[in-house]
């Protein structure tokens, strides 16, 4: 009988007192020796939670009164923040939130890797003066309620779409698209796909804006190869936004929860629109990746570009190249760039922005890292710098072997995720020292951190 009192219930209700923040913007406390996590409390808060869910290792509760508040907290601006789920820290002041995401690395290299944290130079993260406003990018699901077509995002942890008329982290131009888009596909009565029936047409609303040429890109992802009243509809989006250089369709068939299918047509204006960071113009079609917050992708290449320490003569790859933004943004200091990505329109879009800066010692392939690295490393080509920006699920372990093979003199890795970072740097250990790991707020009101990580090959 002791030993079950001893044990957390469903629907309990007890004091906590918070102690830091989890990775995914939780608060973190402790009750009979067993974590608990609370979604919107915050760190020195004395709160009362009622349990939701109870795992092995942990439980999840739910916030029902806070006894005594941070003196950091604040309140939420956004009016669907607490049903959305797309930003967890709207209700921490700024100054703090990159206080945490310092220390979601320091939590995640305690769980992952064997490392003495005392001897790591972790820096502190590198924020933003104005933390709003700042994507460049929207993709926005479509369903309907009460026969209204709406737009907007899942709420946390449900299948249930919470209705966004503006998000206050997306850049203007792109909420503007995305609700001109809405109206249209109301006023038109163009089908909206429902998941559960597997009916309708289109599915998600996508729209980028070029920050620093005013140049937007909607495109319309749809189930099927037929979009009802096209015609009707480019007119009307070309009538209502003269902004819009590029309306692109892309066919998605799949039941699944990736955006993009495989096939993307041109429906109006051009393929790619065109976006500035310095002195370097991109060319970004519809499925390439680039950095969704420009203020900030500076301030990341320009800490890569730091710890790249370039003097003109270095070999550069550039793994997971994308559209070859950071291999452009190193070049002046490269004598050689290579890269490599398994999209080809990225591959296409690198090659073009390297053509269009007068580059001349580049070649960019469709491949994987592995595969392109070993097949250089063949033919006796030796890079300086390896620039690793993978995505959330870390660095193939194929590629990892790759790197300790192929041993460049500095290893860069710029991460998403501070749990495969982790990992990756405990394999990367056995042949590299880490130098420093610099955080970089990308995403502000979010628990999501950037890192950049300079690694050098031990002697």
């Amino acid at each position: 009988m002791t030993e079950h009192s001893n044990k957390i219930q469903e629907k309990q209700e007890f004091p906590l007192t918070i102690k830091r923040l989890g990775i995914n913007g939780e608060g973190v406390g402790y009750f009979k020796r067993q974590v608990v996590f609370v979604q919107g409390a915050l760190p020195d808060e004395e709160v009362v939670v009622e349990v939701t869910k109870v795992h092995p290792k942990f439980a999840e509760a739910k916030l029902k009164t806070i006894r005594k508040p941070s003196p950091h907290r604040v309140t939420a601006p956004c009016y669907v923040y607490d049903s959305c789920g797309g930003c967890q820290l709207q209700h921490l002041e700024y100054s703090q939130q990159l206080n945490h995401k310092k220390d979601i690395l320091i939590q995640a290299l305690e769980r992952h890797a064997k490392f003495n944290l005392n001897e790591l130079d972790i820096r502190r993260t590198i924020g933003m003066e104005d933390p709003w406003f700042y994507r460049n990018k929207s993709q926005f699901q479509v369903g309907k309620r009460k026969e209204k077509v709406i737009v907007g995002l899942y709420g946390a942890n449900s299948h249930d779409l919470v209705d966004i008329k503006e998000c206050i982290v997306q850049r203007k131009e792109t909420n503007k698209a995305t609700q001109v888009v809405r109206k249209q596909l109301d006023k038109l009565g163009i089908p909206v796909y429902n998941e559960r029936k597997k009916k309708g047409c289109v599915r998600t609303v996508v729209s980028r804006v070029g920050v620093n040429t005013g140049e937007v890109q909607i495109v319309i992802v749809t189930a099927t190869d037929d979009l009802p009243q096209k015609d009707k509809l480019i007119r009307a989006l070309e009538n209502k936004m003269p902004e819009v250089k590029s309306i692109m369709q892309n066919v998605n068939p799949a039941s699944t929860s990736v955006i993009f299918g495989n096939k993307t047509v041109l429906l109006s204006g051009k393929k790619t629109i065109e976006d500035k960071m310095e002195q370097y113009t991109y060319h970004l079609s519809a499925r390439a990746f680039f950095q969704l917050n420009p203020v900030q992708t500076e301030k990341l290449y320009d800490e890569i570009k730091r710890a790249a320490d370039l003097t003109g003569k270095e070999k550069i790859v550039d793994a997971y190249c994308g559209s070859g933004t950071i291999g452009l943004w190193l070049s002046q200091g490269a004598s050689e760039i290579r890269g490599m990505d398994v999209i080809k329109e990225s591959i296409q879009d690198a090659r073009m922005n390297a053509q269009n800066h007068g580059l001349k010692n580049f070649n960019y392939e469709v491949g994987t890292a592995e595969e392109w690295m070993m097949k250089w490393k063949n033919e006796g080509f030796k890079p300086d710098v390896v620039v690793v920006d993978p995505p959330r699920t870390g660095c193939d372990p194929s590629l990892l072997k790759t790197i300790l093979s192929v041993k460049p003199k500095t290893f860069i890795y710029a991460s998403c995720n501070p749990s495969t970072l982790a990992k990756d740097l405990m394999q990367l250990s056995s042949h590299y020292t880490i130098d420093y790991i610099q955080p970089i707020d990308m995403f502000p009101q979010t628990s999501h951190v950037e890192s950049v990580t300079k690694l050098v090959l031990k002697s």
